[in-house]
């Protein structure tokens, strides 16, 4: 293996290579990288941790630079985050044994320092030939699904933003995490759909089985819904801008001041966002679930003539 420490991580950095790469921004993504220079803050100091993890490992399957994942503390809309993005260049972003241990110690230290997560979320999930070995144990596969859930009663903040494959075991994180974003063309199932059709002999395609729509207006299980990578970051950066700070002051007074509505408003029917558009600035309004039972009818009629 080559001695030329940066010609070396200049490899590393380059994920599963230019050919990846390429396949990547032929889908109309961009990459881990590409997906955190755009998130942070111009300028901002980027500071990655585990470059070098899973290096000179797993060769027999093709290495796994940087164990698939790239993950990091930089400052976004102002503010201090930890970054974790699959490497999709990498076996499509799945789980190498060394991918869990980089997301665990991650999360660590997010934790530790409540530092707001940022998942960007772009993988096939557990790499199957090495799955004996991703799953068992108390710290591995499993526990950053725990960690989820108590990194969210600590109170720091965790978004997740799936703008590639969120297939199997890897579908369970960002649903886990307070804000959810997806971009069209994404999947979020556990099973695609080749494995529902030899299961259960169903044809579906990827859209109706967990697109981004899908998810937006009848699961409900995404926030925002988002045409492209680029419009996805510059949502997350919005979401993340509106945090509180660090150390929020003391509670205001207890006293809770009311009024009643309907000296201020009439009884015929309105558009709360003409209300809104009254009493906010200019700034973009991040509209939360707002695909949500668009596509639900509801009603009553008749069955068989009863």
């Amino acid at each position: 293996m080559s001695t030329d420490l940066p010609a070396e991580e200049d490899r590393i950095r380059l994920g599963g290579g230019a050919k990846a790469i390429d396949r990547q921004h032929e889908k109309n993504r961009l990459t881990a990288r590409e997906r955190i220079s755009k998130l942070l803050d111009p300028d901002a100091h980027w500071f990655e941790l585990g470059l070098w993890a899973a290096w000179g490992m797993y060769a027999e399957w093709g290495g796994a630079p940087s164990a698939g994942v790239v993950t990091g503390v930089g400052i976004v809309s102002g503010r201090q985050v930890m970054v974790i993005a699959n490497d999709a260049t990498v076996k499509a972003g799945a789980f190498f044994p060394m991918t869990c241990k980089k997301v665990l110690r991650a999360q660590r230290i997010a934790l530790e320092n409540r530092l707001p997560l940022l998942y960007l979320v772009d993988s096939a999930g557990v790499f199957l030939p090495l799955q004996d070995e991703v799953f068992p144990d108390e710290d591995d596969f499993g526990r950053i699904f725990r960690n989820n859930a108590v990194i969210s009663a600590a109170g720091v903040p965790q978004f997740a933003a799936i703008m590639g494959n969120c297939v199997a075991g890897g579908g369970y994180l960002p649903v886990l995490c307070d804000t959810l974003l997806m971009t069209e063309g994404s999947g979020l199932y556990l099973a695609g759909p080749a494995l529902v059709k030899a299961a259960i002999g169903q044809v579906v395609d990827s859209e109706a089985l967990g697109g981004a729509k899908m998810h937006g207006a009848i699961s409900g299980t995404i926030d925002y819904r988002e045409p492209t990578d680029d419009a996805c970051i510059e949502r997350l950066r919005r979401l993340v801008g509106m945090l509180p700070a660090d150390k929020p002051p003391l509670a205001p007074s207890p006293t809770v001041l009311t009024a009643g509505l309907g000296d201020a408003f009439t009884q015929a029917e309105y558009d709360v966002r003409d209300l809104l558009k009254l009493v906010l600035d200019d700034s973009p309004f991040d509209e939360y679930k707002a695909d949500y039972g668009k596509s639900l009818v509801c009603g009553f009629g008749k069955l068989g003539g009863t």
